[in-house]
């Protein structure tokens, strides 16, 4: 692949993650406002690995955009393709993180900004100069930012790059849980790498045994590269034939598990962009697992995910005190 300016270009959410941080002297629940949305989280992944990386997407012109913008661009994300909308509020979500660490989410996007993303604001020279493009499926919820999407990633197929898909199965922002089929039905058809978790696979074949879930996804859509990620059981790959483990790196002090599937897949593209996708070994992939693993297990450990990311030698620290 010839040299080009960005890594990892993403296209999708950017949005306010309130989570639940302790109580107030009144008993009310504290709720912090951390930076989010999958796709930049991804990037932020890549940019504390040294990755090159750009986001196209929408936020308010309101002080939660503002704040965003800010973010994204300390942590090393190129916010040359995001978009300020005065007209319609920065997206919200608000985080309720149960005892082991898992969540559920209400969202605050009727409308949101990162929804009303028009084909004509797509930054695709940015695209065009990126090695590997990133989306996922909240960027097919509505009419507008799903031509904006298909847009993109067919700018992103004429330039040769990698397509990167997530599907991010968040039930409660479809009205017709057909139309998320058919999304990610889109996106696995388009894509070269797809990260999938273990609950959109069964979602998305019926299947609970998650090998025949995968090989059968694989071979239906000619997926290079398909990793499933497992939670606590930790991830498999399937590449050429092959299918590789990776074993889970549990913490004591998980706080939450926000930003976990996307400090995984952010690892595992800079697998990818260092070692290619025509020819990576089974060793390759299993460092591959191991390392996403790794990084997506000490994410857990903090409150938020895209300010926090782990950096190479915290999760080679993890590695080496495990390593069997």
């Amino acid at each position: 692949m010839t040299e080009k300016k960005y890594d990892v270009t993403a296209l999708g959410e950017l949005l306010i993650d309130f989570t639940e941080n302790g109580s107030s002297s009144q008993g009310n629940v504290l709720m912090e406002a951390n930076p989010g949305g999958a796709p930049c989280n991804v990037l932020a992944m890549l940019a504390k690995l040294g990755r090159q990386t750009a986001f196209i997407g929408k936020v308010g012109q309101d002080r939660f955009g503002r704040l965003l913008r800010e973010v994204i661009e300390s942590v090393g994300i190129d916010a040359g393709g995001l978009i300020s909308d005065k007209e319609v509020h920065t997206t919200l979500a608000f985080v309720h993180t149960y005892p082991d660490g898992d969540r559920d989410f209400s969202f605050y996007r009727s409308p949101g900004a990162d929804m009303m993303l028009r084909k004509e604001e797509v930054a695709c020279d940015k695209i065009r100069e990126s090695r590997i493009f990133h989306f996922g499926s909240l960027s097919f919820t509505h009419p507008g930012v799903r031509e904006a999407s298909i847009h993109a990633i067919r700018c992103a197929k004429e330039a040769g790059a990698w397509i990167s898909f997530d599907p991010n199965l968040r039930e409660p922002l479809w009205n017709d849980l057909a139309d998320a089929k058919k999304a990610i039905e889109y996106g696995m058809g388009c894509c070269d790498i797809l990260k999938i978790s273990d609950n959109e696979l069964v979602f998305m074949t019926g299947e609970t045994d998650y090998d025949k879930g995968a090989l059968f996804l694989q071979d239906k859509y000619k997926i290079p590269l398909l990793c499933v990620t497992l939670g606590k059981e930790g991830s498999r790959a399937y590449y050429k034939g092959m299918k590789v483990t990776g074993k889970p790196f549990l913490q004591e002090n998980t706080i939450e598990t926000t930003g976990a599937g996307d400090t995984f897949t952010g690892c595992m593209l800079n697998t990818v962009l260092e070692k290619g996708l025509s020819c990576l070994t089974k060793e390759d992939i299993r460092q591959m697992l191991l390392f996403a693993n790794g990084g997506a297990s000490l994410i857990t450990t903090r409150r938020g995910a895209l300010k926090v990311m782990p950096g190479k030698e915290e999760i080679e620290d993890l590695l080496g005190y495990t390593k069997e």
